[in-house]
């Protein structure tokens, strides 16, 4: 079996501000899902890039992808530091976050792994997240 390579991005305009998130998943090099969503004003960066995660894993769990391996790529650093144990998480507003996305982990998927990428790598989520953004920000919410 191929692997699953997943992207994600999430983004707050503002920073807080409206914020949304993108994802992007591939099964063995062909792209199964792409998905945006809004995420709601007055959000960080930060819990913009754990909201798309969880939406991400959910996706894949939803697709039966979660028994296979997964590499997740992520432009934040911060957030894939956090997810491979080598930062903690300090910012309390996060915390709900990472537990969120930590127990989607736990209960489905047994072969998970985070990479940082470059933005440049991560354009078609970040794409998603703008068109999240732009859609509701021209619907004046």
């Amino acid at each position: 079996m191929s692997m699953i390579i997943i992207y994600t991005d999430g983004g707050a305009r503002g920073n807080p501000g409206p914020a949304g998130a993108g994802v992007v998943i591939h099964d063995g090099g062909r792209k199964v899902a792409e998905l945006k969503k809004f995420l709601g004003g007055n959000r960080t960066n930060n819990w913009a890039e754990y909201e798309a995660l969880a939406l991400a894993l959910l996706e894949a769990k939803k697709r039966g992808l979660s028994g296979r391996e997964v590499e997740v790529r992520m432009d934040s650093e911060l957030i894939v530091r956090q997810m491979n144990g080598e930062y903690q998480v300090k910012e309390e507003t996060l915390w709900p976050q990472y537990m969120k996305v930590h127990n989607l982990i736990v209960a489905n998927f047994s072969s998970i792994r985070f990479t940082h990428i470059p933005r440049s790598e991560n354009k078609e989520a970040d794409a998603l997240v703008n068109e999240a953004l732009d859609a509701n920000t021209a619907a004046g919410e």
